[in-house]
């Protein structure tokens, strides 16, 4: 696979599909990214809502994915933003390449034809970069997406070095994240982690880490790295 780098403002991705497709990639960047910030513009309070969103049969598909996939988890569409765009222009690259895999800022969509294992990137917890997740072929097409108290700008109301989730939706995984990366405030918190994303409908597993410690649940297989 070929590997290259698109970035559109806010939007920097790192792909690797069949061959590079910088120009394609671009264009469908600033599809996603208008229809987003189009809306944005026509209802400002869906950027900044901290809680669930109104449907709404109007907005462009990416926008109603947003809205469905964090409607019942109790965050606001914003915290699936980045894994919306990795899935849609990564379903968008699949009509020119076999197989593909888009990073949006720690937020993965990937269709590959091979096993592939993703490593989890933790700040300065010593296990940063230490574990991997094994995803075999068979799997995919599927969202690897995390969220973190303590790397990049994004808000968290939690503190867990990371929290990364595997779901058949790069939307789902991400906004699910989130809302459990939220809830980890202490390393006792890891020990409930578990309950909490199996009231999570439609996440197949994941770990937590916080200083050296994890949690790990589901249908996830580690390697060391």
């Amino acid at each position: 696979m070929a590997s290259f780098q698109v970035a559109v403002k806010e939007t920097d991705l790192w792909i690797s599909a069949d061959e590079k497709l910088e120009k394609e990639t671009r264009d469908l960047v600033f599809r996603y990214r208008h229809q987003i910030e189009n809306y944005i513009s026509l209802h400002p309070e869906f950027m900044t809502s901290l809680h669930p969103y109104h449907e709404d049969p109007y907005a462009s598909k990416i926008v109603r994915e947003m809205i469905r996939a964090t409607t019942d988890i109790g965050v606001g569409p914003m915290a699936a933003v980045a894994g919306a765009v990795a899935q849609f222009v990564g379903q968008g690259l699949l009509e020119r390449s076999d197989q593909v895999i888009v990073e949006n800022g720690g937020d993965i969509f990937m269709k590959a034809n091979r096993t592939v294992t993703v490593s989890v990137y933790a700040g300065s917890s010593p296990l940063s970069e230490k574990i991997g997740m094994v995803i075999t072929e068979d799997r995919m097409p599927l969202g690897v997406c995390s969220s973190s108290a303590t790397i990049g700008h994004s808000m968290s109301l939690g503190k867990a070095d990371v929290v990364c989730l595997v779901s058949s939706s790069a939307l789902r995984a991400d906004g699910a994240a989130t809302v459990l990366c939220n809830r980890i405030h202490s390393r006792k918190d890891l020990e409930h982690v578990a309950g909490w994303a199996d009231e999570i409908k439609g996440i197949e597993g994941g770990l937590a880490v916080m200083g050296d410690a994890m949690a790990t649940w589901g249908n996830v297989e580690l390697a060391a790295l």
